[in-house]
C-alpha cells in the first residue's frame, strides 16, 4: 500500500486511467463513479482529486490515453506492410486485438459519445474519429492510384465502412459477452470489406 501512496504524479494518472477502462469492461460507464475508481485503485476519493480537477478530467484523460495507443498502434502495423491493402488489413486487425486487450474501450467511447452536449472527452473521441478516418484515406487513395480499387468505388464510404466493420465486431462481441473472440472473427470480416473494394473482386489479394 505505502508504494500505492507515493507514486509519481503521471504514473498515478495513468493508474487511474487504466482503472477506468478496465472498469467500463465490467460495468456500465454511466454509472460508474468516481468512489468506485478510487476503491479499485486502493485510494480515497480526496486522492483521485488531487490529479483530476473533475470527474470530467478523468474521462477526458481516459479518451486521450487511449487515442494515443490506438493510433500509435494501428500506424505501427500499417507501417510494416508495403502494399496499402495489406497495410490496411494489419490495421483492422491490429484495431481489433488492441479492442480485445482492453474491452472497456469501446463502451467508454460510446458513453462519452451519447452525452446530450458536447464535452472535452467527446470531443476528443471525434477527433480520433476523424484522425482515423484521415489514415484510412490515405490508404484507400495510394489503393487507388495503383489500380487495387474498383471502379467507381467512393473512398469516404469505404473509409466509413471500414469502421463500421470494426464496430459491427465488437457489437456482435458485447452481445454474446466474447469480446476475446474477436480477434477469431476479424480476419473473416476484413476478408469481406476487401473483396467489397478491390479491383479483382473475384480474384486473390
Amino acid at each position: 500500500m505505502s508504494q500505492r501512496q507515493h507514486l509519481p504524479a503521471d504514473e498515478r494518472r495513468e493508474r487511474t486511467v487504466e482503472a477506468v477502462i478496465e472498469l467500463c469492461g465490467r460495468e456500465e460507464p454511466a454509472t460508474l463513479t468516481t468512489g468506485r475508481i478510487a476503491r479499485r485503485m486502493g485510494v480515497t476519493q480526496g486522492a483521485l482529486f488531487r490529479h483530476f480537477a473533475s470527474k470530467e478530467a478523468i474521462w477526458e484523460a481516459s479518451v486521450a490515453w487511449i487515442a494515443e495507443r490506438v493510433m500509435a498502434r494501428v500506424a505501427a502495423a500499417a507501417e510494416g506492410s508495403e502494399a496499402p491493402l495489406e497495410a490496411l488489413e494489419a490495421m483492422f486487425l491490429a484495431h481489433v486485438a488492441f479492442i480485445a486487450e482492453h474491452p472497456g474501450v469501446p463502451r467508454l467511447l460510446m458513453g462519452q459519445l451519447q452525452h446530450p452536449r458536447p464535452t472535452a472527452a467527446s470531443r476528443l473521441v471525434r477527433e480520433l474519429m476523424e484522425r482515423y478516418r484521415r489514415r484510412l484515406l490515405g490508404l484507400l487513395e495510394e489503393a487507388g492510384r495503383r489500380g487495387q480499387l474498383r471502379a467507381g468505388l467512393d473512398l469516404d464510404t469505404a473509409a466509413t465502412q471500414f469502421i463500421g466493420c470494426v464496430q459491427g465486431l465488437v457489437l456482435q462481441s458485447l452481445i454474446a459477452d466474447d469480446v476475446a473472440g474477436i480477434v477469431d472473427r476479424a480476419p473473416a470480416a476484413f476478408e469481406l470489406y476487401r473483396h467489397g473494394i478491390r479491383a479483382d473482386a473475384g480474384g486473390g489479394a
